[in-house]
Protein backbone atom coordinates (compact mmCIF):
# COMPACT_ATOMS: atom_id res chain seq x y z
CA UNK A 1 0.00 0.00 0.00
CA UNK A 2 2.68 2.41 0.77
CA UNK A 3 4.87 1.49 -2.10
CA UNK A 4 1.38 1.79 -4.43
CA UNK A 5 0.94 5.58 -2.38
CA UNK A 6 5.03 6.28 -3.07
CA UNK A 7 4.99 5.43 -6.35
CA UNK A 8 1.99 7.65 -7.10
CA UNK A 9 3.32 10.91 -5.56
CA UNK A 10 6.46 10.25 -7.58
CA UNK A 11 4.85 9.69 -10.77
CA UNK A 12 3.02 12.90 -10.47
CA UNK A 13 5.94 14.91 -9.35
CA UNK A 14 8.05 13.51 -12.32
CA UNK A 15 5.28 13.72 -15.43
CA UNK A 16 4.79 17.16 -13.83
CA UNK A 17 8.30 18.23 -13.46
CA UNK A 18 9.44 16.05 -17.18
CA UNK A 19 6.13 18.02 -18.86
CA UNK A 20 7.70 21.90 -18.12
CA UNK A 21 10.94 21.17 -18.61
CA UNK A 22 10.23 19.28 -22.46
CA UNK A 23 8.30 22.04 -23.28
CA UNK A 24 10.47 23.44 -25.63
CA UNK A 25 10.86 20.17 -27.21
CA UNK A 26 7.95 19.80 -27.93
CA UNK A 27 6.65 22.90 -29.59
CA UNK A 28 9.76 21.87 -31.85
CA UNK A 29 8.57 18.78 -32.56
CA UNK A 30 4.84 19.76 -33.38
CA UNK A 31 6.50 22.31 -35.36
CA UNK A 32 8.40 19.41 -37.69
CA UNK A 33 5.98 17.23 -37.50
CA UNK A 34 3.59 19.47 -39.25
CA UNK A 35 6.24 20.73 -41.96
CA UNK A 36 7.50 16.70 -42.57
CA UNK A 37 3.92 15.34 -43.34
CA UNK A 38 -0.12 16.05 -43.52
CA UNK A 39 -1.97 15.21 -40.88
CA UNK A 40 -2.31 15.77 -36.97
CA UNK A 41 0.00 16.28 -34.25
CA UNK A 42 -0.44 13.56 -32.18
CA UNK A 43 -1.35 9.84 -32.24
CA UNK A 44 -3.99 8.40 -29.79
CA UNK A 45 -3.46 4.54 -29.83
CA UNK A 46 -5.29 2.22 -27.98
CA UNK A 47 -2.87 0.72 -25.16
CA UNK A 48 -3.95 -2.71 -22.37
CA UNK A 49 -3.60 -1.22 -19.05
CA UNK A 50 -3.97 -2.12 -15.57
CA UNK A 51 -6.20 -4.75 -14.97
CA UNK A 52 -6.59 -5.37 -19.29
CA UNK A 53 -8.53 -1.56 -19.28
CA UNK A 54 -7.89 -0.12 -22.33
CA UNK A 55 -6.76 3.54 -22.49
CA UNK A 56 -5.28 5.84 -25.31
CA UNK A 57 -1.88 6.40 -25.11
CA UNK A 58 -0.36 10.28 -26.17
CA UNK A 59 2.30 9.66 -28.54
CA UNK A 60 3.72 12.18 -31.44
CA UNK A 61 2.86 10.75 -35.05
CA UNK A 62 5.71 9.44 -36.64
CA UNK A 63 4.00 7.52 -39.63
CA UNK A 64 2.30 8.75 -42.56
CA UNK A 65 -1.55 9.42 -43.21
CA UNK A 66 -3.52 10.02 -45.77
CA UNK A 67 -6.44 11.94 -46.30
CA UNK A 68 -10.06 10.53 -47.05
CA UNK A 69 -12.43 12.83 -47.49
CA UNK A 70 -12.66 15.39 -44.32
CA UNK A 71 -10.77 12.58 -42.20
CA UNK A 72 -6.90 10.76 -42.31
CA UNK A 73 -6.74 7.52 -42.26
CA UNK A 74 -3.61 6.47 -39.92
CA UNK A 75 -0.84 4.16 -40.73
CA UNK A 76 -2.74 0.86 -39.15
CA UNK A 77 -5.23 1.19 -41.17
CA UNK A 78 -2.84 1.52 -44.56
CA UNK A 79 -1.01 -1.34 -43.09
CA UNK A 80 -4.00 -3.63 -43.34
CA UNK A 81 -4.62 -2.50 -46.84
CA UNK A 82 -1.58 -4.62 -47.56
CA UNK A 83 -1.75 -7.85 -46.78
CA UNK A 84 2.01 -8.76 -47.39
CA UNK A 85 3.25 -6.59 -45.28
CA UNK A 86 0.53 -7.41 -42.39
CA UNK A 87 1.69 -10.81 -42.01
CA UNK A 88 5.76 -9.41 -41.48
CA UNK A 89 4.53 -6.84 -39.18
CA UNK A 90 2.37 -9.82 -37.37
CA UNK A 91 5.66 -12.22 -37.31
CA UNK A 92 8.10 -9.53 -36.52
CA UNK A 93 6.10 -9.58 -33.14
CA UNK A 94 4.39 -6.29 -34.13
CA UNK A 95 7.53 -4.44 -35.63
CA UNK A 96 8.37 -3.25 -39.19
CA UNK A 97 12.23 -2.88 -39.93
CA UNK A 98 13.15 -0.31 -41.98
CA UNK A 99 9.06 0.59 -41.79
CA UNK A 100 8.35 2.24 -45.43
CA UNK A 101 4.87 4.00 -43.27
CA UNK A 102 7.76 6.13 -40.88
CA UNK A 103 7.94 9.50 -41.96
CA UNK A 104 11.34 11.44 -42.17
CA UNK A 105 11.10 13.29 -38.64
CA UNK A 106 9.29 10.23 -37.70
CA UNK A 107 12.98 8.24 -37.89
CA UNK A 108 14.17 10.73 -35.70
CA UNK A 109 11.81 10.51 -33.22
CA UNK A 110 11.62 6.73 -32.92
CA UNK A 111 15.53 6.81 -32.50
CA UNK A 112 15.32 8.68 -29.81
CA UNK A 113 12.42 7.46 -28.24
CA UNK A 114 11.09 11.43 -28.34
CA UNK A 115 7.68 10.31 -30.04
CA UNK A 116 7.54 8.88 -26.97
CA UNK A 117 7.40 11.75 -24.65
CA UNK A 118 4.01 12.61 -24.50
CA UNK A 119 3.23 9.64 -22.22
CA UNK A 120 3.85 12.13 -19.15
CA UNK A 121 0.56 13.01 -19.88
CA UNK A 122 -0.87 9.67 -19.47
CA UNK A 123 1.48 9.12 -16.51
CA UNK A 124 -0.46 12.50 -14.80
CA UNK A 125 -3.63 11.30 -15.41
CA UNK A 126 -3.08 8.07 -14.01
CA UNK A 127 -3.21 5.48 -16.54
CA UNK A 128 0.71 4.86 -16.77
CA UNK A 129 3.96 4.86 -14.16
CA UNK A 130 7.04 6.13 -14.78
CA UNK A 131 8.39 2.54 -14.72
CA UNK A 132 6.22 -0.64 -15.72
CA UNK A 133 5.56 -2.86 -18.46
CA UNK A 134 5.41 -2.18 -21.88
CA UNK A 135 2.03 -0.93 -22.79
CA UNK A 136 0.53 -3.73 -25.35
CA UNK A 137 -1.70 -3.41 -28.18
CA UNK A 138 -4.97 -5.59 -27.79
CA UNK A 139 -4.37 -6.91 -30.88
CA UNK A 140 -0.81 -7.85 -30.23
CA UNK A 141 -1.46 -9.62 -27.18
CA UNK A 142 -4.66 -11.75 -28.20
CA UNK A 143 -2.47 -12.49 -31.37
CA UNK A 144 0.07 -13.07 -29.67
CA UNK A 145 -0.81 -15.42 -26.89
CA UNK A 146 -2.85 -17.62 -29.08
CA UNK A 147 1.25 -18.69 -30.95
CA UNK A 148 2.96 -18.05 -27.17
CA UNK A 149 -0.11 -19.94 -25.17
CA UNK A 150 2.74 -20.57 -22.62
CA UNK A 151 2.63 -16.90 -22.11
CA UNK A 152 -1.28 -16.07 -20.67
CA UNK A 153 0.04 -16.32 -16.77
CA UNK A 154 2.90 -14.01 -17.85
CA UNK A 155 0.28 -11.65 -19.38
CA UNK A 156 -1.84 -11.55 -16.88
CA UNK A 157 0.86 -10.97 -14.19
CA UNK A 158 2.00 -8.01 -16.33
CA UNK A 159 -1.46 -6.56 -16.43
CA UNK A 160 -2.26 -6.36 -12.39
CA UNK A 161 -0.15 -3.19 -12.67
CA UNK A 162 0.00 0.05 -14.71
CA UNK A 163 2.04 0.22 -17.80
CA UNK A 164 5.17 2.13 -17.81
CA UNK A 165 7.08 4.48 -20.27
CA UNK A 166 9.78 2.37 -19.43
CA UNK A 167 10.97 -0.81 -18.17
CA UNK A 168 12.74 -3.48 -18.32
CA UNK A 169 12.25 -4.44 -22.05
CA UNK A 170 13.08 -0.81 -22.90
CA UNK A 171 16.54 -1.22 -21.38
CA UNK A 172 16.99 -4.83 -22.04
CA UNK A 173 17.05 -4.35 -26.00
CA UNK A 174 13.66 -3.08 -26.66
CA UNK A 175 12.51 -4.05 -30.30
CA UNK A 176 15.09 -6.55 -30.28
CA UNK A 177 13.21 -8.77 -27.90
CA UNK A 178 10.33 -11.53 -29.28
CA UNK A 179 7.26 -11.49 -27.25
CA UNK A 180 7.53 -14.60 -25.51
CA UNK A 181 10.80 -13.20 -23.60
CA UNK A 182 9.21 -9.75 -23.27
CA UNK A 183 6.69 -10.68 -21.24
CA UNK A 184 8.37 -12.80 -18.93
CA UNK A 185 10.73 -9.51 -18.32
CA UNK A 186 7.21 -7.68 -17.59
CA UNK A 187 6.02 -9.85 -14.80
CA UNK A 188 9.21 -10.52 -13.19
CA UNK A 189 9.17 -6.74 -12.75
CA UNK A 190 5.47 -6.79 -11.78
CA UNK A 191 6.43 -9.35 -9.32
CA UNK A 192 9.44 -8.43 -8.49
CA UNK A 193 8.99 -3.76 -7.80
CA UNK A 194 10.42 -2.03 -5.91
CA UNK A 195 12.40 1.35 -5.25
CA UNK A 196 15.63 0.64 -6.14
CA UNK A 197 14.64 -1.48 -9.00
CA UNK A 198 12.78 1.22 -10.33
CA UNK A 199 16.05 3.85 -9.97
CA UNK A 200 17.87 1.49 -11.75
CA UNK A 201 15.93 1.16 -14.83
CA UNK A 202 15.61 5.02 -14.83
CA UNK A 203 19.03 5.27 -14.95
CA UNK A 204 19.73 2.73 -17.91
CA UNK A 205 16.94 4.03 -19.70
CA UNK A 206 18.97 7.56 -20.24
CA UNK A 207 21.91 6.04 -22.02
CA UNK A 208 19.76 3.49 -23.64
CA UNK A 209 17.45 6.48 -25.55
CA UNK A 210 20.47 8.83 -26.19
CA UNK A 211 21.99 5.69 -28.31
CA UNK A 212 19.00 4.92 -30.02
CA UNK A 213 19.38 1.10 -28.86
CA UNK A 214 17.26 -1.44 -30.48
CA UNK A 215 14.86 1.31 -31.57
CA UNK A 216 12.45 1.16 -34.69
Amino acid sequence: MFFDFSKRLLDIIGSGIGLIIFSPLFLITAILIKADSQGPVFYTPTRVGKDGEPFRMYKFRSMIMKRAGKKFVHAEEILKSNPKLLEQYKRNSYKLVDDPRVTVIGKFLRKYSIDEFPQLLNILKGEMSLVGPRAYMPDELAEQQKIYPMTIQYVATLLSIKPGATGPWQVGGRSKINFDHRVRMDAAYALRRSFAYDLGILLKTVPTVLKGEGAT
